[in-house]
């Protein structure tokens, strides 16, 4: 997937962002993009999973598929810490058969006001395949995810399952 371009028009003032922090690194998303960023709860392993699918989680009355961003980029499967959190993402629409994503968190987001003054293109072709762009904000280095290649990864392994 081609990485977003920067636009820089008069009429966007800020969008109202998150920083959420993951193993080694931020996920800079949209407040839109994001359901609720919530507690650890039950997770379901699921034998036979990829090392990306980090099992079945509970939310409310829902199972959604929990994934590690770190391990969909070929890292290593990341430990919960303390802190760990749950960030729920909306569905863009790549499928009617998921509403939601979920991704493993390290701790809680911060809110970020982004403007174009503030964005600055770091790497506009990152090496990671769900990487969009490498970007900095405000003197912190985030990463934008390609939540829609997350979404059909998820899709495509959970069409193995049935």
């Amino acid at each position: 997937m081609k990485a977003p371009q920067l636009t820089d028009t008069s009429e966007i003032r800020e969008v109202a962002s998150l920083l959420i922090p993951m193993e080694q690194q931020l996920l800079l998303v949209p407040n839109v993009s994001v359901a609720e960023i919530v507690p650890m709860g039950q997770v379901d392993n699921v034998s036979g999973a990829p090392d990306w699918y980090l099992g079945d989680y509970h939310w409310r009355d829902l199972t959604i598929p929990l994934a590690s961003f770190e391990c969909l980029n070929g890292g290593p499967r990341p430990t919960p810490g303390n802190f760990a959190r749950v960030a729920v993402f909306n569905t863009t629409g790549v499928s009617e058969h998921i509403h939601f994503v979920a991704l493993l968190a390290q701790g809680l987001p911060r809110l970020a006001r982004v403007t174009p003054e503030e964005l600055r293109v770091r790497e506009a072709e990152p090496e990671n395949p769900f990487e969009l762009m490498r970007v900095s904000w405000a003197g912190e280095e985030a990463v934008i995810p390609d939540v829609p290649g997350i979404e059909q990864r998820v899709l495509d392994y959970l069409k193995t399952r049935v």
